[in-house]
């Protein structure tokens, strides 16, 4: 684990490690058969390129009527078999390649980085500890590795009632309240109206910017909206 709760941390960071041990030993394994693959394409290249030959020779010997059907179709059936070889083995080499690919990528996946720019607020994991999308069970497994919060994009949402919805358009200016500083004021804008309702309690989410980045705004802050018409709530 390579972050702490408040650190601020940028795009792509590295923020942990998870353990490789067996994932190395995979690429090391395919990385081999790719190897052994390669070294099988080159057989089978030497293979094809002396039933080239050979082929030639009995396609003259049959036309000269030095040999029988029998050894000319066994000869063709040498060469063909040549030929379809050399094909399986370049086929061969694009799986196995392909393979060294995905267990590279899963190699890579064992680093986590921050998808974005942004403040830790959780540290979900520690050291040693197992973790995974999802739970099995077990109080050493966690289903994340922290949570990080772009504070650019904090935005509030709020509940209006459908009485009131029709008031609210998309732009419209407001004033945000924090409930932790009752006494300041800060300007902001509808993001967007969301559209479906709560049928539960009547009212509709709309979404609402900050015009500007205040310092003091936190995510999970409770907040009241006052919609302004004119100037005016």
């Amino acid at each position: 684990m390579l972050i702490e709760e408040g650190q601020r941390v940028e795009a792509g960071e590295v923020i942990a490690r998870l353990d490789d041990a067996n994932v190395r030993a995979q690429v090391a394994q395919a990385a081999a058969q790719v190897e052994q693959v390669r070294a099988n394409l080159d057989a089978a290249r030497v293979a094809f390129g002396n039933a080239g030959p050979t082929f030639d020779r009995s396609l003259q010997q049959f036309a000269a009527k030095f040999i029988s059907v029998q050894a000319f179709d066994d000869a063709r059936g040498g060469y063909d078999a040549a030929q379809a070889n050399l094909d399986v083995a370049k086929r061969a080499l694009v799986v196995a390649e392909a393979s060294l690919v995905v267990t590279q990528r899963n190699l890579d996946d064992t680093v986590v980085r921050a998808p974005f720019g942004g403040i830790v607020t959780v540290k979900a994991a520690q050291e040693g500890e197992m973790v995974s999308p999802i739970s099995a069970g077990g109080g050493f497994t966690r289903t994340g590795i922290g949570t990080i919060v772009d504070m650019d994009s904090l935005e509030v949402e709020v509940d209006v009632s459908e009485n009131f919805i029709s008031r609210v358009e998309t732009g419209q200016r407001v004033t945000i309240t924090l409930n932790a500083y009752a006494d300041k004021r800060i300007p902001g804008r509808v993001i967007a109206i969301i559209p479906t309702a709560d049928r539960a309690k009547a009212t509709v989410k709309v979404r609402v910017g900050f015009e500007q980045r205040d310092s003091s705004v936190l995510p999970e802050m409770g907040a009241r909206v006052a919609f302004l018409s004119n100037g005016t709530p």
